[in-house]
């Protein structure tokens, strides 16, 4: 259940012209997804028709996520590497308990999500 456009509209002060685009259909950590690739496609054209003024686009994944796909997005698409470009990476660490993730024993083949965020 998506919860971040309600959580946003109630706790900023201010409203902007925010918007929030929720893909729901699926992980976007996992691939390079379409849906990503699309979403950054019409924004990019409503900028060129002068619809939409962008200071910047943030992209919030889950907790879980590998960053690196969402990461190529910005790479494998023209009009998405025309439009936008990639600024930056930030993973928050949960300072209590990142040892205790870092250090967890996964099966083979199973990647520990949190090395893999910190090492991108």
């Amino acid at each position: 259940m998506g919860i971040d456009d309600a959580l946003l509209a109630s706790n900023t002060k201010i409203q902007h012209e925010e918007e929030i685009f929720e893909m729901m259909n699926g992980c976007i950590c996992c691939t390079v997804r379409q849906d990503l690739i699309a979403v950054l496609q019409k924004l990019a054209k409503r900028v060129k028709e002068g619809e939409l003024k962008l200071d910047a686009i943030v992209i919030e994944t889950t907790g879980m996520a590998d960053p690196s796909p969402v990461a190529q997005t910005f790479f494998v698409d023209y009009t998405v590497k025309q439009f936008a470009r990639l600024d930056g990476i930030v993973t928050l660490v949960d300072a209590m308990h990142i040892e205790q993730h870092l250090d967890e024993d996964k099966p083979e083949g199973v990647e520990n999500e949190a090395v893999e965020q910190a090492h991108f």
